[in-house]
């Protein structure tokens, strides 16, 4: 006689947002493993957690979006529970009880011991560094601190995130180290402000140490650093990215406008001149160093002069890597008491205008790369190309090199030296040197 087995529940993690909440999900998926459950990325679950993004209008909606699909499923009986974790939900968690109530709970940013509890596990105090990632196997994320201490009127992240708090250099090498024993071989360094690393818990900006002890590591190849604010950059770190061959010759720092006017009112803590200072010491202390950046237009206030001051500035600068963003008027910030006065076409505008000037730029640049060769990462295999990345690229948001794999074979998370021999506007054509 077959007897009837209790259930077992299959926990769907969902991850919407940025490469942090990537990592969040990643350590809850660590801990749900460690108690034994079983749990997925995105696949097939009868539980569903759904890690949110609440930054921006358009994250926002998409959020919701997602949660009333599976509210939906919950209602046609395909899942069973949903949950709902990440900042959309410290954010907005009265609003979204309100309005969705059939969510079995919502859970803010801070709450993981919470979340875990309600899926009946356990928070692991012990497992420093231990999650799932959900990346390809060549590349991580390590998120270095949590929150922004930073006052930038745009911004909601300080009231999802909280104050900046740093995790320790050895907790971060621990981690690291189970990471390259997992064959990673790229580490992404992340945070909401890389530049205010070591404030709160060394009494300086400890950026650079934090650097020279991840180059410790054995098996990592490649250290990225990302979201570095301009305010205070601490320029030792300049010298260790120059002295070290394991720290990529790669930079984003998110400058969002460089009229003074727009700086003064984002409450950003610089100015045009200070920040063009700032760039052209980052090219002489290390020439061959690919910035990242992202711009917002659109914001309250900005003129078509201070357009046309922004636009100039971007052609001056020539960024190898960039981003344009249309402004959102985010409630609770210091830039919602100020009228949201550009209209939403003529943000639209600007955006499409910046970025059409950076392809321009972006094709200029790769041009000079043909007959070059480059050390590049194997990420994956897409159709009939393998997809790579050279040190001045970062997953998802830069170039890449496609190769063809009709006529090569390659290996994912394998170094391979690539010859370029074509170049488009953001990509780039090659084949084994």
């Amino acid at each position: 006689m077959r007897t009837k087995t209790q259930k077992q529940n299959k926990i769907n993690v969902v991850t919407l947002g940025c490469s942090k909440n990537v990592y969040d999900s990643e350590i809850l998926m660590g801990q749900l493993r460690a108690n034994d459950k079983e749990v997925v990325h995105e696949e097939e679950g009868n539980v569903v957690v759904i890690n949110t993004c609440g930054f921006i209008a358009n994250a926002k909606e998409e959020s919701v979006n997602t949660i009333l699909e599976y509210v939906q499923k919950k209602e046609a009986g395909i899942v069973d529970k949903v949950f709902v974790t990440g900042c959309l939900s410290e954010r907005y968690k009265p609003d979204l009880q309100k309005e969705i109530p059939n969510v079995d709970e919502y859970f803010g940013t801070s709450e993981l011991p919470n979340l875990l509890k309600a899926l009946g596990a356990d928070y692991k105090h012990e497992l420093i560094g231990e999650r799932l990632t959900t990346t390809p196997k060549n590349y991580a994320y390590l998120k270095i601190a949590e929150g922004c201490d930073r006052p930038c009127s745009f911004c909601a992240i300080p009231i999802m995130r909280g104050k900046h708090r740093s995790t320790p250099i050895e907790d971060l090498v621990t981690e690291s180290e189970k990471l390259a024993a997992k064959g990673v071989k790229e580490l992404i360094l992340i945070a909401q402000d890389l530049t205010y690393y070591g404030l709160d818990i060394y009494k300086k900006r400890n950026l650079a140490e934090l650097l020279q002890a991840l180059v410790k590591v054995e098996g990592i190849e490649w250290i990225r650093l990302h979201y570095a604010f301009p305010t205070g950059f601490p320029l030792d770190v300049l010298d260790v990215m120059k002295e070290e061959p394991k720290i990529c010759n790669y930079l984003d720092i998110p400058l969002q406008h460089i009229s003074d006017s727009i700086l003064k009112s984002m409450r950003r803590g610089t100015t045009q001149a200070k920040t063009t200072k700032l760039l052209k010491e980052f090219r002489a202390a290390v020439p061959e160093m690919t910035i990242r950046t992202t711009l917002i237009v659109g914001y309250p206030g900005e003129t078509e002069e201070d357009f046309q001051t922004l636009k100039g500035w971007v052609a001056e600068m020539r960024f190898e890597r960039l981003g344009c963003f249309t402004y959102s008027h985010e409630e609770n910030t210091h830039a919602y008491s100020l009228e949201d006065d550009v209209p939403e076409d003529v943000k639209q505008e600007r955006a499409n205008e910046i970025m059409e000037l950076q392809s321009q730029i972006s094709w200029e640049l790769n041009q000079n790369k043909i007959g070059e060769t480059f050390r590049c990462i194997i990420d994956r295999k897409e159709g009939n190309h393998f997809v790579g990345r050279t040190e001045f690229d970062s997953p998802d948001v830069d170039n890449e090199v496609l190769i063809d794999a009709t006529k090569f074979y390659l290996k994912q998370g394998e170094f391979v030296n690539i010859k370029i021999t074509e170049a488009a506007d953001f990509d780039l054509y090659g084949e084994p040197a």
